[in-house]
């Protein structure tokens, strides 16, 4: 061996050797911080030490010496087995609670199995096992982290898969060649310290780093498709190796091939669907006492059912939950008809579109509702006598490929159900799978439940809404019967005055005018035509006094000009006209008294209806007063407060009230001011 090689491999060794050194000081320093040292931790230093003895033996094994030969093979073996260790008791160690982790049974095994065929047969084929197992077990450790322990452990898991991967290349290439490669044997020491930094990041995240690595149970697809791999790679390599060997002058032609083949192979395995969901299948069968983690299906099937932005998708999310659960294809969903008589189809998914009809009062049906089963049309067809020979719905005959009915349930009440599709790979319906998807279904009938409510009650206060508005417009219908209605009583009296027929075409037209509105208000909804504008308060309390004159009552006025405030002119004179009818109607004879008084106070305008009527009791004014059809009058709606109190409120002012009994009423309206300039800027100096 070359001076160069030797001083190489001796600063190698004495690199890694001091590297691990530290790491393992540096654990026990921590352990003494915390006052703790578990099975984990103990893991963990016995790794360390093994690989310092490990490193301090190599320059002595590679000069041929056999008993130090022997002790590094050992302690590389060794300290695999305390890696093993490590990676087994993390994966099996429990929350708080008794939740956590739970390592498949063939792990101990497997692992006890490897160390020793490894510390007894010595060769490339056995550190390339073990290497390859190690980067299985990180795998499955890493996939089953919890969220919240990914911060701590991420450091650990790259610096061991460093390790692992580099023994991987060096102990395959060993195996495919006989011999290790020489330059990457010089580079193992090397960077194996290189990984070392890594493990001390992960221990100076927190004192107590172990403890915060914590795992949850969930498949072990991802570690045994890999094991898979790794395995298939191994045939691969033993036939390239056979090829290389005995293929004469084709040797590296085949060998190259055959690489190419298997990378292709695999990557056909990686998007195969089917494959993926036999495997799947299977690890679940045969490694694990139940098929699937709860946590993880319930949280990926309660995401996919809030996820949804409409009902179309709410029921696509139905459908394609419950599919993933058993790997099916396709699936539809039934759901009743609106009248209730019959099931029909409202989503499908993969699946052909049918209009086939289930009654509700079918056989089928019946029997559904009865034993609540997840139907699986295979064992039906094999032993009808389970399904007391009931005759399958003709418009199945349009699905050959169906599989399961699932029924949606809410309470005992049925409100639909799911036809799924044959699966990717056969799956036996057992008890597990049947409870799983039976309830999921009702979480599932339950959104689709909440879904039609809401739907309902959406459509209900549309319709309120516009009983709402019609009550408006009946009670303005109301008063504009009254006017006209009065009118047409003077007409008889004075049909021949000119003034009357004048005033009274102006009315009809006003009349006529004002149920337009009315209509357009109906029509388009509860916000007035037209947009809001500036309004003079005294105005509008001018004209309505005015109108109250030809009718022959009396309203004083008591006006500051230039009271403006912004709203729809038509509305807000409807609100105080209202205001006006009322204490016309309070006053117990024609020389009753009313006034308006209009002035600004501050920011708001003020505009008072004041009347010496009957007067309200405190009680009505406090519980009764803007409630709608609620009313004083005997012939009154109720509805003309209601509505006047409703828009005050939306232009951002208030109703003030006071009342006595026997003595009036004095209401006073308090909105926001508008400032009105009048003047031009060409007017101004």
């Amino acid at each position: 061996m070359a001076a160069a090689d030797v001083s190489m491999i001796w600063a190698g060794c004495l690199l890694a050797g001091c590297a691990y050194f530290l790491f393992g000081l540096y654990l026990v320093r921590q352990s003494a911080w915390t006052g703790t040292m578990g099975r984990v931790e103990m893991a963990v230093l016995s790794a360390a030490c093994c690989s310092v003895f490990w490193a301090m033996t190599i320059p002595w094994a590679l000069q041929e010496r056999a008993a130090w030969a022997w002790f590094s093979h050992a302690s590389d073996v060794f300290r695999y087995g305390a890696w093993y260790a490590f990676m087994v008791l993390l994966l099996s160690r429990h929350d708080e609670g008794g939740k956590g982790g739970r390592a498949p049974t063939w792990l101990l095994p497997l692992a006890t199995g490897l160390v020793l065929y490894a510390l007894l047969s010595a060769d490339p084929m056995s550190l390339m096992l073990l290497a390859l197992f190690a980067l299985v077990l990180l795998e499955q450790l890493f996939r089953n982290l919890r969220d919240d322990a990914r911060w701590s452990a991420k450091p650990v898991c790259l610096g061991l898969a460093g390790t692992f991967v580099f023994d991987v290349y060096l102990f395959s290439q060993g195996v495919l060649f006989n011999v290790l490669d020489a330059d990457a044997a010089l580079a193992r020491p090397y960077v194996h310290a290189m990984m070392v930094p890594l493990l001390l990041l992960a221990s100076s995240r927190h004192r107590n780093w172990v403890a915060k690595i914590r795992v949850s149970r969930r498949l072990a697809f991802h570690s045994a498709s890999l094991l898979l791999a790794g395995i298939y790679l191994l045939m691969i390599a033993a036939a390239g190796y056979y090829v290389r060997y005995f293929g004469g002058d084709w040797g590296r032609v085949v060998q190259v091939a055959l690489v190419f083949l298997a990378v292709m192979l695999l990557a056909a395995i990686a998007l195969s669907g089917s494959l993926r969901a036999r495997i799947k299948v299977s690890i679940g069968k045969h490694l694990f006492h139940y098929r699937y983690d709860y946590r993880d299906e319930w949280l990926k099937f309660t995401h996919a059912l809030s996820s949804h932005q409409n009902p179309e998708d709410l029921s696509q999310c139905v459908i394609r939950g419950l599919a993933d659960m058993v790997e099916s294809t396709a699936g539809a969903l039934w759901l009743p008809s609106p009248d209730g008589g019959a099931y029909r189809q409202v989503s499908r998914w993969n699946m052909s579109d049918s209009s086939g009809r289930e009654p509700a009062d079918s056989a089928w049906m019946a029997f559904m509702r009865e034993q609540g089963w997840v139907i699986d049309l295979a064992e039906y067809r094999r032993f009808p006598g389970r399904y007391r020979h009931l005759k399958l719905p003709s418009w199945m005959a349009e699905f050959p490929q169906a599989w399961l009915l699932v029924p949606l349930f809410v309470a005992n009440d049925l409100r639909g159900f799911v036809v799924l599709a044959s699966p990717r790979t056969a799956l036996e319906l057992n008890w597990e799978v049947s409870d799983l998807l039976k309830t999921a279904a009702r979480q599932a009938a339950g959104f689709l439940a909440q879904m039609q409510a809401t739907e309902a009650l959406l459509e209900s206060r549309k319709f309120d809404a516009f009983n709402r508005m019609s009550a408006f417009v009946v009670h303005d219908l109301k008063n504009i019967v009254t006017q006209l209605s009065l009118m047409v009583k003077n007409a008889k009296r004075l049909r021949d005055n000119p003034e009357f027929q004048a005033d009274m075409l102006l009315t009809v037209e006003n009349s006529l005018e004002r149920m337009r509105q009315m209509m357009a208000q109906l029509r388009e909804g509860a916000a007035p035509a037209g947009a809001a504008a500036g309004v003079d308060l005294s105005v509008v309390a001018g004209e309505l006094a005015a109108a109250a004159a030809s009718r022959g009552r009396t309203v004083e006025l008591d006006l500051m000009p230039d009271v403006y405030t912004r709203g729809h002119e038509e509305r807000l004179k409807r609100v105080i006209g209202h205001l006006v009818h009322n204490a016309l109607d309070a006053t117990e004879s024609e020389s009753g008294r009313v006034w308006i008084r209009s002035r600004r106070v501050g920011s708001q305008a003020q505009l008072v209806v004041a009347d010496e009527g009957g007067g309200m009791s405190q009680d009505f004014i406090e519980h009764r007063l803007f409630k709608p059809f609620q009313s004083t009058k005997s012939a009154g709606m109720g509805i003309g407060a209601y509505e006047s109190f409703q828009y005050v409120q939306e232009l951002g002012g208030k109703i003030e009230v006071q009342s006595r009994e026997g003595q009036g009423t004095q209401v006073s309206l308090l909105l926001p001011v508008l400032e009105v300039v009048k003047t031009s800027d060409l007017h101004r100096v």
